[in-house]
C-alpha cells in the first residue's frame, strides 16, 4: 500500500512558506503523493493554484485532488486547467472528483446545487475526457481546447464516493474511489470497497478499481487537543455540538494508533492510504516517517 499526504490546506494562517515548505518536504520523503481538496467558504487556499503551487517546486510525488467539486466549474475550463497542470507536473496528476456536501460553496460561486449534481458530474466528466482526447467539443470552434494533458486520455479520476447510490454511479466513469473515514472505521472502510469492487464487476469493468482512503491525523506534543481544535473548525457547518460528539471516534493521536490504523487500512486492500494532517507545522511529517518506518 502506498502512503500520501494531504497538504494542511484546512488548518488556518497558511502562507506561502508554510506551503511550499510542506509540498518539498513530502516530495523528499518517503510518500507516494501530495493532495488537498476543495472548499470555498473557508479560509483554505484554493485548490487549483495551491496544487499549482506544489507541482512546480515537486518532481516526484503524485500531485492529487482529493476532492474537486466539479459540479460547481465550467468543465471545459477545468478540463483545460488540468492539462495544462498535467502538463506542468509532467503528468503526475490524479483528479478526485465529487459533488461536495456544502450548499453554501454552490451559492459562493454561483452554481446550483440540486438534486442532479451526481447526473451533471457524469456529463461533466465525458465532456472533460472527449477535451482530453483532442475532439472539438466547442460547436463551431476552429480547434479544440488545448493543450492535451501528458497522460493519454486524461489523468486518472477517482471519485470521492462513500455511499452505493453515488459509488454504482462511479463506476460508469471512474477509475476508482477516493474515500474517508472519521475513526478510521474498519468496517466503514471494508463497506466501502466492497461496494465498489461490486459495483465494478457489475458495470463489465475488467480492471479492478484503485481504492483510495483517508483520516485525520495528530502526533504531536498537544495531538489530542490539537485535533479536537481541528475538528471544532472544520466540522462547524454541522452545527453545534457536532465536532464534540464525532472527536472521541477519531483515535489516530499516537504513534501506535497511527500504525494500528495504516495496517488495517492495508489489511482491507487499499490501495493507497493519504493522510490528512490536523496542523501546519511541518514536522509532523518527519514523525509520520518515523511512525510508519
Amino acid at each position: 500500500m502506498k502512503i500520501g499526504m494531504n497538504l494542511p490546506v484546512m488548518v488556518g494562517g497558511l502562507d506561502r512558506d508554510v506551503i511550499l515548505e510542506w509540498s518539498r518536504r513530502i516530495d523528499a520523503g518517503p510518500f507516494s503523493s501530495l493532495a488537498a481538496g476543495e472548499r470555498i467558504t473557508f479560509p483554505n487556499p484554493e485548490v487549483m493554484v495551491t496544487l499549482s503551487a506544489a507541482a512546480a517546486v515537486t518532481e516526484r510525488v503524485r500531485i492529487v485532488f482529493s476532492v474537486l467539486v466539479l459540479p460547481m466549474h465550467n468543465p471545459v475550463r477545468i478540463a483545460k486547467q488540468i492539462a495544462t497542470l498535467d502538463v506542468l507536473s509532467q503528468g503526475r496528476v490524479s483528479l478526485g472528483l465529487g459533488v461536495g456536501g456544502r450548499e453554501e460553496d454552490y451559492a459562493a460561486v454561483g452554481a446550483e446545487y440540486d438534486k442532479g449534481l451526481w447526473r451533471r458530474l457524469g456529463e461533466h466528466v465525458e465532456l472533460m475526457r472527449r477535451a482530453w482526447r483532442g475532439e472539438n467539443v466547442v460547436q463551431g470552434a476552429l480547434r479544440s481546447v488545448e493543450p492535451l494533458p501528458i497522460q493519454p486520455g486524461g489523468p486518472e479520476l477517482l471519485a470521492g464516493s462513500m455511499y452505493p447510490r453515488s459509488i454504482r454511479r462511479a463506476a460508469g466513469w471512474a477509475d476508482g474511489i477516493s474515500g474517508f473515514s472519521f475513526g478510521p472505521e474498519a468496517s466503514e472502510i471494508a463497506n466501502q470497497f466492497e461496494l465498489t469492487r461490486s459495483a465494478w464487476k457489475k458495470e463489465g469493468r475488467e480492471t479492478p478499481p484503485r481504492l483510495v482512503t483517508s483520516f485525520w491525523f495528530a502526533l504531536g506534543p498537544r495531538a489530542r487537543d490539537q485535533l479536537d481544535a481541528y475538528l471544532h473548525r472544520y466540522l462547524e457547518f454541522m452545527g453545534e455540538g457536532a465536532a464534540r460528539k464525532l472527536a472521541p471516534t477519531v483515535t489516530t493521536t499516537s504513534p501506535r494508533a497511527l500504525q494500528d490504523a495504516t495496517r488495517m487500512v492495508a489489511d482491507l486492500g487499499c490501495d493507497e492510504l493519504i493522510l490528512v494532517p490536523t496542523t501546519a507545522d511541518p514536522d509532523e511529517l518527519d514523525r509520520v516517517a518515523d511512525a510508519l518506518g
